[in-house]
């Protein structure tokens, strides 16, 4: 069983193109399928054990390289919708992947007006892999659990999506934001089209997971998105700055000397050799490749997402702000990390803490907090306290300043595989959430533990969908995060409210200034 779910990094993909209209079909339609009229022409979708079900409905016409997304030509017969579409081009093992990406999934209970909740999720893979097709966001569970529309969809990636060139080539202004424009017109299209397919365009939430919940917390900043969404939940992805205009420059022109290429040539060149290219090391952080991500470029996004304040434009959503306890558990596969001596620790820690701070500090203070950890413990403690839970603890720090405080969670419930080595780490929640725990990718198991855990997750993102709250009757009380106790849901086989659980980790670290990394 796979650690990672399938967008992570690892080769070049097939790649493919997308036929004008939507995806290829897999099985035959029947006269007894569902037909939908859109705003752009009807699709037909299939009856799956009492869902409808739709892959694959065309929400973009085909973009071109570095502009907006533009609304789909409309159509006069029913187009099928029943596979997914193709994902944006990217690095890794993404199958069906193509420029012509602009696709989305929905399942609901019913076409009737019944005006369930909408839960639109947003998938993860950083800003450069993934897709809305993931066995682990498949929406039937929670569309039959909660009575709700669950929505998934692809869009631009990597420098496809925000390769910022407005100093480079004339007319291309809102070129480092088109993958986050994209995922505005795909709300466009479900506020303008979601109550024929039996869901409220009232009540809208976001939720996504890593580079999902960085998208929707970017969303929140950004004018364009106003309106288009009611709710807000974030899994393990904080997004408190952007890539600012210089530093953005600065990778287009990396990605240009690597192509030995002129600006004027990208629009032509072949997908293939721009993501081959985007492997050079980044200018701005030193290592890796190019970071690809928005890009504050005074169009589309006036501000940074969460600096210096919450963003003003988001603070009528309800919020939601998760992490899992051991995210960098989900980060490193090499044997060798669970196997660290205390000699080995302090070089290990200095390129993963993402802040500047004093790793020896770091270790003395952990072995007094915690006197069995051992080295691995250490790192992995250390390295999500600092990396990955940082920026969480200050957006909920920020929405409880602005007035609008976020409901707070922590996973603690461990995966059972391997003898537990693996704790909670970064995406296990995803399957607790969707309620897939046998789906490929997951780490849950199926035993009775993670099927009562996962329900009440279940139960709590269906009730914040419904009702902006995600107490529910199998919780105790859950209260949104204030400052003065950092009130936080404790996810476990008995979940239980906990004030500022894990509070001398969070003192330790806020002692430095946290920059998120590429920006």
């Amino acid at each position: 069983m796979s650690l990672h779910p399938p967008h992570r990094r690892q080769v070049i993909a097939g790649l493919s193109l997308a036929l004008a209209g939507t995806a290829a079909t897999t099985s035959a339609a029947t006269a007894a399928d569902p037909v939908v009229a859109t705003t752009a022409g009807p699709v037909r979708g299939l009856n799956v054990e009492g869902l409808s079900v739709f892959k694959g409905v065309r929400y973009g016409t085909p973009p071109t390289r570095f502009q907006p997304p533009r609304a789909p030509a409309r159509w006069r017969d029913p187009a099928p919708a029943l596979a997914f579409g193709p994902a944006s081009i990217q690095r890794g093992n993404e199958p069906n992947q193509s420029e012509d990406c602009l696709f989305l999934n929905i399942w609901t209970p019913g076409l009737d007006p019944a005006a369930r909740p909408v839960m639109v999720y947003i998938h993860g893979g950083a800003y450069a892999t993934g897709s809305g097709s993931s066995p682990l966001y498949d929406g039937a569970a929670l569309a039959r659990r909660g009575d709700v529309v669950v929505v998934t969809l692809n869009h631009r990636l990597g420098p496809l999506g925000y390769l910022y060139l407005n100093r480079l080539i004339p007319g291309c202004e809102d070129s480092g934001n088109t993958g986050m424009l994209d995922l505005v017109l795909a709300l466009r299209w479900v506020r303008d089209n979601i109550a024929r397919f039996g869901g409220d365009p009232g009540r809208v939430m976001l939720f996504g997971q890593s580079g999902g919940g960085a998208k929707i917390a970017t969303l929140m900043a950004m004018p364009a998105a106003a309106g288009l969404f009611h709710r807000a939940a974030t899994m393990s992805g904080q997004q408190l700055t952007v890539s600012g205009p210089t530093n953005a420059t600065r990778r287009a022109r990396a990605l240009l000397d690597a192509l030995k290429a002129e600006p004027g040539d990208l629009a032509a060149l072949p997908a293939i050799r721009i993501l081959e290219a985007a492997a050079t090391v980044d200018p701005v952080i030193g290592s890796g490749g190019l970071y690809f991500g928005p890009v504050l470029d005074e169009r589309s996004l006036t501000r940074h997402p969460f600096y210096p304040d919450a963003p003003p434009l988001g603070a009528a959503a309800p919020m939601m702000i998760g992490n899992t306890h051991d995210e960098t558990r989900g980060f490193f596969r090499d044997p060798a990390m669970y196997a660290l001596t205390w000699d080995e620790l302090p070089g290990k820690l200095i390129p993963n803490l993402r802040v500047d701070i004093d790793p020896l500090l770091v270790i003395r203070r952990y072995r007094e907090l915690y006197p069995d950890y051992s080295p691995s413990d250490v790192f992995f403690a250390a390295t999500t306290a600092a990396r990955s839970w940082r920026a969480a603890i200050v957006e909920a720090e920020l929405r409880a300043a602005q007035g609008a405080p976020a409901f707070v969670y922590q996973l603690d419930w461990g995966s059972p595989l391997d003898g537990g080595k693996w704790g909670a780490p970064h995406t296990f929640d995803i399957p607790l959430v969707f309620g897939n725990l046998g789906a490929e990718g997951s780490i849950t198991g199926t035993g009775p533990d993670a099927r009562a855990l996962s329900d009440r997750m279940m139960d709590s993102f269906i009730a914040f969908a419904r009702h902006g709250d995600p107490n529910h009757p199998g919780l105790p009380r859950w209260e949104p995060y204030g400052l003065d106790r950092r009130q936080t849901m404790v996810w476990d086989v008995t979940p239980r409210q906990v004030d500022d659980p894990r509070g001398d980790e969070r003192r330790l670290f806020e002692k430095v200034p946290f920059i998120q990394q590429g920006t």
